[in-house]
């Protein structure tokens, strides 16, 4: 792996009416975990089935039903923390989180409050401007989602779907290391691609499998620096958590709106009151939502019906040694092995998908040349056309082949473009559409000379002032292209009009 070194990042500063401030962030992200049934139930977590239909008698909390552990689920959380370097709790218990909600059926939520299955670990997010941070996660704990209430199909009525009552959820608690809006929503998105790498969840913002509830404070310039040294909390502002952010936009623009609210606030000598707040994209504001609870109003205690979760380190061992490689470690290779750079093999190392079909063109080809093509031309019609790459009308196999074609010089840049073109759109072999077309590249010099020296005789004006501006050899070049119709070889044809024009 390349030893790659970034430097830390400026923090945001916002300027009030009199004072400049610093903004603090601290994020829990909430990832469901990717199992075929719940934690402690087996029932379907398939998304968009109808309401309560995946619903077992221990998610509806009917009596006398008892939770069994979901080892799959269990295991998640462990590949989850191996991927984020973390430690893992080899003791880990479940509690009960009591609160009270129409979408919660047994009257409490079960949580991992005081012994969570994994530790610490980090983050490292890159900025794209050779700056990245280093983000201190804190600790991840599995725990029950809740189900959903719906406000929205009568007048007079709430509906309540059970669905997703019970299913998996990891979250993902991270330090106040974030120092700015375009740090969070980088911090999510590098979050969600590990996740994703490792198939531990599937990352669906919209679906709600992946979301985040955000911790902004403020504080003046340098009080930073003082918690970092000493871990003193009293040297930051008050935080407000914004719930339930599923949008990278959304948590950029609640981060900002909330910090000026909070500069305001402190400005004009009024506190800020530690609360859960919600953000409204509509009005572009955060509203409050409930004063922020602590521990112990949720009433914690041991979940009687759970034994505490005791892991073998082998069993440990193995999964991590059947861990897929990572977003940071493929990206390295990518540079290493194919010579690409930073930013190309930012692009191909962004989504798993898209990384196993880069990989698939440059096998055994120009990796710089393949990368061109994915990112470029694939990726752009892909685009263009509102699809990814698992929907791509041509495959891997049969780009590589344009690539092949190209390093080989059987066609040109340009004629490849017309190649790709009819390929993605009719679903043929490159080979064969050259070959029927009529598309080869001429590569016969004594052809080419031929071209060239009839455009040169026929250009003599031209002829007398490239020798004056060697710049307007590209004429030449252009017109020789054109006879040929596009099929000669431009690096042949630029070789042969320099040295005809004795240039």
């Amino acid at each position: 792996m390349l030893d790659l070194t970034y430097d830390t990042p400026a923090p945001k500063v916002i300027a009030g009416a009199k004072h400049d401030w610093e903004l603090v962030i601290g994020l829990e992200v909430h990832a469901q975990v990717a199992t075929k049934a719940k934690l402690f139930s087996g029932a379907s977590t398939l998304f968009g089935a109808e309401p309560n239909s995946n619903v077992a008698f221990v998610d509806a909390g009917m009596p006398g039903m008892l939770p069994v552990i979901n080892e799959e689920c269990v295991a998640q959380a462990v590949r989850t923390g191996l991927g984020l370097k973390a430690e893992i709790n080899l003791f880990s218990a479940f509690d009960r989180k009591n609160y009270f909600y129409p979408d919660l059926p047994q009257g409490y939520q079960i949580s991992q409050l005081y012994h969570p299955i994994v530790g610490e670990g980090e983050v490292l997010v890159e900025l794209g401007d050779g700056t990245a941070r280093n983000v201190r996660v804190e600790r991840i704990h599995l725990e029950q989602d809740a189900g959903k209430s719906v406000h929205d199909m009568d007048p007079n009525m709430s509906f309540v779907d059970l669905n997703r009552t019970g299913v998996a959820l990891m979250e993902i608690v991270s330090r106040p290391d974030i120092r700015g809006p375009e740090e969070a929503a980088a911090y999510v998105s590098k979050l969600r691609q590990i996740l994703r790498y490792l198939g531990t969840c599937d990352g669906n913002m919209q679906n709600g499998n992946l979301r985040a509830d955000v911790n902004v404070s403020i504080c003046r310039p340098g009080q930073y620096e003082k918690y970092m040294e000493t871990q003193d909390f009293s040297h930051l502002g008050t935080r407000c958590e914004i719930k339930n952010m599923n949008s990278m936009r959304f948590i950029q623009a609640a981060i900002d709106v909330e910090a000026r609210r909070q500069i305001a606030l402190v400005e004009d000598g009024k506190e800020v009151v530690q609360e859960t707040r919600l953000y409204d994209p509509d009005k572009n504001e955060t509203r409050s939502m409930r004063s922020k609870e602590e521990a112990h109003d949720y009433r914690y205690f041991p979940d009687p019906d759970l034994l505490p979760l005791e892991i073998e380190q082998d069993w440990v061992d193995d999964l991590a040694s059947k861990l897929p490689e990572l977003p940071d470690a493929k990206k390295s290779r990518f540079m290493t092995d194919f010579g690409l750079s930073d930013y190309d093999a930012s692009v191909l190392t962004a989504d798993v998908t898209n990384a196993a079909f880069f990989e698939a063109v440059a096998e055994g080809r120009d990796g710089k040349l393949a990368a061109n093509w994915v990112i470029n031309e694939l990726f752009g019609r892909l685009k263009k056309d509102d699809k990814d790459v698992t929907e791509s009308p041509i495959s891997a196999a049969r780009l590589g082949q344009i690539v092949g074609l190209i390093k080989s010089d059987k066609i040109s840049g340009k004629i490849a473009k017309d190649v790709f073109e009819i390929a993605y759109t009719s679903d043929r072999d490159p080979e064969e559409i050259v070959a029927t077309e009529g598309m080869e590249q001429v590569t016969d010099t004594g052809a080419i000379e031929a071209a060239v020296d009839e455009i040169i005789a026929a250009n003599p004006a031209q002829v007398e002032k490239a020798k004056v501006n060697p710049k307007l050899v590209g004429f030449f070049v252009g017109q020789v292209m054109k006879a040929t119709g596009g099929k000669a070889n431009p690096a042949a044809v630029n070789k042969l009009v320099s040295e005809k024009l004795g240039l």
